[in-house]
């Protein structure tokens, strides 16, 4: 029993340490692979593109979307730890697609100028004539009565008694009876008649009835429409005072507005193509016969004419047109550029240069000078050679990538800490603009009367077309839109306000008109907004001033124009929609007060 025991402690100890060995070696064995599984893991975390919100960087996500906290487009965080260009920001495969990152390759092409116009069509000036009395007299019937109607040439249109014409025939029955005797009496009576465009067989039948006519008509010299009429039954005329007005519409003008701008681009002879609103579907092509050599001192335009025959009155005075010159620049080839690759901050233009090498793809911003704007594109004078790659679209996405990593953007050129949210009470390491209402309110409010705020608030009505024209980014509507707002400033009643009021309003006024004036004539849309910033101040100021209620509007406020210093603009809608950035930053911003 003994050596049975013996024998047994002698195997069962190996066999132990044998079982413990392969326990411990599987244990070392599974912890090395859930370190693996652990580093492969954090690994593929780490090469995860996150995405983050240019406003709101505390934003982050693994997937493209929207900022919830102001909607905006999130951008691919870049990772710069693999030592590449500090001037470049760098982006995945991955998130240039997601983002719709484009570029395209620039060369030189031919620069095609476009110019579009807008314009009335009018009455050719050489076909309209006024309808004269030819007999003095008072009006006993009129047979055109409403403006609009046709006469044809020798139509009767009115009838006219003339105590002149009586007189006068009463001239020629004497005169008859001597004409044997003085004939020359007899023909001077007769010739007097005639001026009055009696006919020669009027004055036979006067001289055969022996009777004195005291009722005489009228005859139309001319064909036409009726634009204009002039008199009414019972009025007394004098002989050559006009009674009708009256065009040949069966040959019309297009007149279209030029602005000094664009004034280098159209010249006469250029042909222009155009559509008219009330003809959808139709385009016309002319050549342009004359521009005006003085430019209208109240609406800075000079009128450009297009002459067109007009069969069936199909073109009718005032309808709107819309035209496109098109004018091949003199300078040969030159390197051109779709709008939608340049960010213009007023003072500087810039693109994004797209490199590609074994590291992956870089965008770099460079500064651009620019040449004259080609309708979509621009003329590149500086800053590109042909062959660069440039970014076209999603721009904004990638400086915006840029400015969060501290790297050159169109906001600091010069690189800068990141950035953080602007709105909602995050903190912001960028200087913003301290918001002086006391600039906005300066003076003291005044109490006036009803009819001068309801003018007042009149103006908010085109002010709101005009914001939506900034909106859309659509400068040709801004145009059209702040001409509107003119009209309403300049119904506003001055003589309602006396004394300090009246001074008051007439300073507010003074820069109101000049910002109007800008904004109607300018043809780019930066220039326009920077005075739509000006003119919101001041109408803003004159709301508080005047105490002007009732308005049921927004006032609303965004950081980041001009520079980070700032503007404001009045909206309809609680919703921000951002006049000074368009689809670039539709919701950038905030409702500072509701004027109610």
């Amino acid at each position: 029993m003994d050596k049975q025991n013996k024998n047994y402690r002698k195997y069962l100890i190996p066999i132990l340490m044998l079982i413990i060995g392969v326990a411990i070696g599987w244990a070392i064995n599974s912890s090395s692979h859930q370190q693996i599984d652990t580093s492969e893991q954090h690994q593929h975390i780490g090469q995860s593109e996150i995405w983050t919100c240019s406003m709101h960087p505390q934003i982050r996500q693994s997937e493209p979307g929207l900022c919830p906290i102001c909607g905006m487009d999130l951008i691919p965080l870049g990772n710069d730890d693999d030592g590449g260009d500090p001037m470049e920001v760098k982006m995945s495969e991955t998130a240039m697609k997601l983002a719709n990152i484009q570029s395209t390759v620039v060369g030189l092409g031919n620069s095609v100028k476009e110019v579009r116009l807008n314009g009335k069509v009018q009455a050719d000036e050489r076909r309209k004539s006024s309808q004269a009395a030819h007999i003095p007299g008072r009006i006993e019937q009129l047979l055109v009565n409403f403006t609009g109607e046709y006469v044809q040439k020798g139509q009767t249109i009115a009838q006219v008694y003339s105590p002149e014409l009586v007189t006068a025939q009463q001239e020629l029955f004497e005169a008859n009876k001597i004409k044997g005797t003085q004939p020359e009496l007899f023909s001077a009576a007769r010739e007097k008649l005639t001026n009055w465009k009696l006919t020669d067989k009027q004055i036979d039948n006067i001289l055969t009835t022996g009777k004195s006519q005291e009722r005489f008509p009228i005859h139309a010299d001319v064909s036409g429409v009726v634009m204009n009429r002039r008199v009414s039954v019972g009025d007394y005329v004098m002989r050559g005072e006009p009674i009708y007005d009256v065009a040949d519409l069966n040959s019309v003008w297009i007149l279209f507005d030029v602005y000094e701008s664009d004034m280098p681009w159209v010249k006469k002879n250029s042909e222009i193509e155009f559509t008219v609103q009330s003809l959808p579907g139709e385009k016309f092509t002319r050549k342009i016969s004359f521009i005006d050599p003085i430019i209208n001192p109240v609406t800075r335009v000079a009128s450009a004419r297009v002459e067109m025959s007009n069969p069936g009155l199909r073109l009718k005075p005032e309808m709107f047109a819309s035209a496109i010159v098109k004018s091949n620049l003199k300078s040969g080839k030159d390197i051109i550029v779709p709008k939608t690759a340049v960010m213009w901050t007023g003072e500087r233009s810039v693109v994004y240069l797209k490199k590609t090498s074994d590291a992956g793809v870089s965008f770099r911003m460079t500064q651009v000078t620019l040449g004259p704007s080609l309708g979509e594109t621009y003329i590149i004078k500086e800053g590109l050679t042909p062959g660069d790659e440039i970014v076209t679209n999603g721009t904004f996405t990638i400086d915006a990538a840029a400015q969060l990593a501290g790297k050159p953007s169109m906001m600091s050129p010069e690189g800068s800490a990141v950035m953080t949210g602007h709105q909602h009470g995050e903190t912001n390491t960028t200087p913003q603009p301290t918001e002086d209402h006391s600039k906005l309110e300066m003076g003291s409010t005044f109490e006036v009367n009803d009819k001068f705020k309801s003018q007042i608030s009149a103006v908010l009505s085109p002010y709101l077309e005009l914001k939506d024209a900034f909106v859309k980014t659509n400068s040709g509507q801004a145009a059209i839109a702040a001409k509107e707002v003119k009209t309403a400033l300049d119904k506003v009643d001055m003589k309602l306000v006396k004394g300090d009021a009246h001074n008051a309003w007439m300073e507010l006024l003074e820069v109101l008109n000049s910002s109007v004036a800008t904004m109607s004539t300018s043809s780019d849309v930066e220039v326009q907004r920077k005075s739509f910033s000006t003119f919101t101040d001041q109408f803003y100021a004159a709301i508080q001033q005047f105490n002007v209620s009732g308005l049921e509007a927004y006032y609303q406020f965004c950081p980041m124009v001009n520079n980070n210093k700032g503007a404001y603009w009045i909206s309809k809608s609680i919703v921000i929609q951002n006049p000074y950035f368009g689809e670039k930053m539709m919701r950038c911003g905030e409702t500072k007060s509701e004027l109610k």
